[in-house]
């Protein structure tokens, strides 16, 4: 038998095994593809540790796409930084949320020409790092120290930040502009701002069931309240303490005035007092912040926004004590009250309400009526809901949705940011009854504390509902705005 040598390399013998015939271009193709399809499924992210753009950031907001303003702008980079950070300072003063001052701030530098900007916010303090190529770093921080109610400065600061994306305004001019925002004085003097308190609780316990008797109660006590709060102001008493001392001031007239039969509804006078008190704002941005993602900001505020509730329920719950020590009469907390008015007054008393609000929060003369409108349409929304059985819980929620979206579309129309137009209009659905009626049964019938308990968890979900209903409605209206903020610029580059 003949042997093959050990190095021999031949073709196996393959006369077992079935022919095959070439493939086809088409199968060719077919098979590439389905190889590319089997890399995109088991491959990782590419690239799995790329940084983000920070200018990607501005994706959804009013500002994308920057105009670039280039030419000698980084030999003053510490004049552009410090006028950034006067304008964050600024606007969280007034009330804007970490996510549009933070998108402010990227905008306003990249149109300014400056690149390698890091920006950090956390609670009260604004960090902006520049790290240019082959320079020395400068790193700048601001911390917020005081807060204060004036939309107009935000919607002339939100207009500005715009103006500025938009390539028409340099820097010198932005600084002027922005000087001339905070030192212009308020749209409302100081005596119509204690007005429209008064009004706004007159018109409110009108819209909860009181009648003109309750309705001028509310209206004097929080005349009262109000001038309460300006004198503690004066005093530098915390802020706790003054919103406390405001709460227990209105609980107790009330309850005065119940006792010697001067109001047949008291309750509904303390809700018509205290319901200004609630940090409606504060509680949007704390909701927003923690949705956008700055979780060390949203905790700062809803540490205060529970203080501030804290010391509303302290007032109530002090002011119960006394009246229960003095042999004051006890409030049914039980009692509901049908409407006192037909509903096309409600919806006017609703209306007046949010411009009462507007009034309050320093907004401007042309966003009182547009931020009226939205408040009842939110005021339908909220009706329908109700009578459709959607709950206590949930119908302001979907209340709350609507007016965000509409806010939203109002807003940038108007040259303002969406908070502006949206707390004065959902004031309205916030349960002051609730917490009300849970507070006294906490602190006088003893007894029903879980049934106390459970009313200040429902009044807390209500709250909660609210404010994240309104970021939710803003949220849903930026596919819609886009081109309302691509118009915004147009109109400032015309300008």
């Amino acid at each position: 038998m003949n042997k093959r040598p050990e190095n021999y390399r031949g073709k196996p013998h393959t006369d077992g095994l079935p022919k095959t015939e070439p493939l086809s271009a088409s199968q060719l193709g077919h098979d590439a593809a389905a190889k590319r399809m089997l890399r995109r499924l088991v491959q990782g992210e590419n690239p799995p540790t790329a940084p983000l753009s920070i200018v990607d950031r501005l994706a959804g907001s009013p500002y994308a796409n920057p105009m670039i303003q280039v030419g000698g702008v980084d030999t003053s980079a510490r004049k552009t930084l410090d006028f950034a950070l006067h304008l964050a300072e600024t606007m969280f003063r007034y009330g804007a949320g970490a996510l549009e001052v933070e998108t402010s701030i990227i905008a306003v530098t990249a149109a300014l020409g400056l690149k390698n900007i890091e920006v950090d916010i956390t609670n009260q303090s604004v960090a902006i790092n520049y790290a240019p190529k082959d320079q020395p770093p400068i790193a700048l921080l601001r911390v917020v120290r005081s807060w204060t109610n004036n939309y107009a400065g935000l919607a002339k600061v939100h207009r500005l930040v715009t103006d500025i994306v938009a390539g028409g305004v340099g820097r010198d001019e932005a600084i002027r502009r922005l000087d001339e925002a905070i030192t212009s004085p308020k749209p409302f003097p100081r005596w119509m701002v204690t007005m429209a308190f008064g009004v706004f609780a007159a018109v409110f316990v009108g819209v909860l069931g009181g009648g003109p008797a309750s309705s001028a109660i509310a209206f004097v006590a929080n005349l009262g309240v109000s001038l309460l709060a300006r004198q503690l102001g004066r005093w530098r008493v915390p802020d706790f303490f003054t919103t406390a001392a405001c709460s227990f001031g209105v609980t107790l007239t009330a309850l005065l005035l119940w006792r010697f039969n001067l109001t047949n509804a008291p309750a509904i006078v303390v809700v018509g007092g205290i319901l200004l008190l609630l940090p409606t704002g504060r509680l949007v941005s704390a909701v927003q912040d923690a949705i956008n993602g700055f979780p060390v900001t949203a905790a700062g505020r809803f540490l205060s926004t529970l203080l501030t509730f804290g010391a509303i329920v302290a007032g109530i719950a002090v002011a119960s004590v006394v009246g229960a020590m003095s042999g004051m009469q006890a409030i049914d907390v039980t009692e509901t009250f049908p409407p006192a008015y037909h509903l096309w007054v409600l919806v006017i008393f609703t209306a007046i309400a949010v411009m009462a609000i507007g009034i309050t929060e320093q907004t401007s003369w042309d966003l009182l009526l547009p931020t009226a409108g939205v408040g009842v349409v939110g005021y339908f929304v909220l009706l329908g809901a109700g009578s459709l059985g959607i709950g206590d819980r949930f119908s302001p929620a979907i209340a709350a949705v609507v007016i965000g979206l509409l806010a939203r579309v109002v807003a940038l129309k108007m040259g303002a940011p969406q908070l502006v137009v949206a707390v004065p209009a959902a004031l309205i659905l916030l349960p002051g009854l609730t917490i009300f009626r849970s507070m006294y049964v906490l602190t006088i019938e003893e007894s029903e504390i879980l049934l106390g308990a459970g009313g200040m968890l429902n009044a807390g979900a209500i709250v909660l509902g609210t404010a994240a209903g309104i970021v939710l409605g803003d949220t849903l209206a930026r596919p819609l705005t886009r081109s309302l903020a691509s118009n915004e610029r147009r109109r400032a580059r015309r300008r």
